[in-house]
């Protein structure tokens, strides 16, 4: 089983390889998507990492509220993503 993580907080240059290789040594990473502004196509600074189980809760406590470049990044479970209405 896996799960996913949100990781907020992101600084704006971190790079999807420097997220997997952070949390990779927490544990299998399964994938890493970070967010980007539909509009501009800029980095949000959040995005998801899946993760084996033990690694996910593994990288939750060593990792939440860590400092990753520069910044202090916000790590949990990632919620269900809720319906929004199409336009």
């Amino acid at each position: 089983m896996s799960k996913n993580l949100y990781v907020g907080n992101l600084p704006w240059s971190a790079t999807e390889q420097e997220v997997r290789d952070t949390f990779a040594a927490h544990g299998e990473v399964i994938s890493v998507k970070l967010i980007e502004d539909r509009e501009t196509g800029r980095p949000r600074g959040f995005g998801f990492v899946e993760m084996d189980d033990q690694g996910a809760l593994d990288a939750i406590e060593n990792l939440d509220g860590t400092d990753f470049g520069g910044r202090n990044i916000k790590v949990n479970e990632a919620r269900p993503r809720e319906s929004r209405p199409r336009w």
